[in-house]
């Protein structure tokens, strides 16, 4: 006669089964809702109200250059800014970051890569942000080819595996790939299209700012081509490569590569091998946990007094996106348009 322990173990080894097979089909729901929910979350990228299409007149236009600007320094490569969704109808704070980029620039190629343009098309989509930009001598919009782009780097490899365009944070790791090889292949400034230039950047050489408490944030980078500090970056953004954690190809890559780099335990404003760490202030003077602010009412004297080290503002698009900015009004956000995107904020009011 069989034991009894013997009779349950078919019992016991299918239970099992039933539970590893409710985990696997748990996982792959998570894993899709997650890769559906951030396409969705890309897809509406400054959606709504922020994408009325048209024309504008250049005619239009205010003078290229700002007011009492200074004499700006020789251009040492281009201002380089990425689209890696295949969105072609770019909204205001886009329009906002290149159109301040050109004006702060003016004796440098402002290069805007679009993932969504088709190669070899000479003609844009019907939409007023590329007839406003067009009207700046020195803002080029090309095509992003990524398989030329990451050809002849350790990412090669890593873009080309079938099932990466699956994962979760897609997107704007592919946009974290993209502008480390950027600075390593052509150097010059790379820029988050959620950035409003202030005053010009080509100073601030083999630099990155540190947005809060021990961290560093790739929204800005400036460096020379085939830099040592890019070429680690790119090594450990292979090594070390985790699709599943938001930022982990991004300010934690700067900030692990950066901590190896001097060596140092906690990230503080310095200059290390070359390489400076910029304080908050320089590019990140409104912390991404303030990021409100952004929408409050501030005095000419409170403006003044915020951005008197101040380089360039990062306005925190992926958490702000959706608060409406009342134009005109003396939010900072809206002064900030007003005076350094006139171009971009005329068409606002006008819409």
């Amino acid at each position: 006669r069989m034991p009894n322990s013997l009779l349950k173990l078919p019992r016991v080894l299918l239970s099992q089964k039933h539970r590893a097979l409710f985990i696997l089909i748990l996982m792959l729901v998570s894993f899709a809702y997650l890769t559906f929910y951030w396409r969705i979350a890309e897809d509406s990228y400054n959606s709504g109200l922020y994408d009325l299409p048209g024309e504008f007149n250049c005619a239009h236009s205010v003078p290229f250059s700002l007011p009492n600007a200074e004499k700006p320094p020789p251009s040492r490569g281009n201002v380089f800014f990425v689209e890696t969704s295949e969105r072609t109808n770019p909204g205001y704070l886009f329009s906002c970051s290149v159109e301040s980029a050109a004006r702060t620039h003016p004796g440098t190629n402002v290069v805007v890569l679009m993932r969504g343009l088709a190669k070899g098309n000479a003609s844009f989509p019907k939409h007023w942000a590329f007839s406003l930009l067009s009207c700046f001598p020195n803002v080029e919009i090309r095509p992003l080819d990524l398989p030329e782009l990451f050809s002849g780097t350790p990412l090669k490899k890593w873009y080309l595996w079938p099932l990466r365009h699956w994962e979760p944070y897609f997107l704007p790791v592919l946009s974290d790939a993209c502008r480390i090889v950027l600075m390593w292949k052509f150097g010059g400034i790379y820029l988050d299209t959620d950035f409003i230039v202030l005053r010009n950047l080509q100073n601030l050489t083999n630099s990155l700012g540190i947005q809060s408490k021990d961290e560093l944030n790739g929204a800005f980078l400036s460096f020379k081509p085939k830099h040592k500090f890019m070429e680690l970056c790119m090594k450990d953004f292979v090594k070390n490569y985790n699709s599943w954690i938001w930022g982990h190809q991004g300010p934690d890559l700067l900030t692990r590569v950066f901590k190896k780099w001097c060596p140092i335990r906690t990230i503080q404003s310095t200059s290390c091998k070359g390489v400076r760490a910029l304080a908050p202030e320089a590019v990140y003077p409104i912390p991404w946990q303030d990021w409100k602010k952004l929408f409050e009412a501030t005095s000419a004297s409170e403006l003044h007094k915020l951005l008197k080290n101040t380089y360039a503002v990062h306005v925190w698009n992926q958490m702000s996106r959706r608060t409406r900015l009342e134009i005109p009004s003396q939010a900072l956000l809206a002064q900030l348009y007003s005076q350094f995107c006139p171009a971009t904020y005329a068409k606002m009011k006008q819409d």
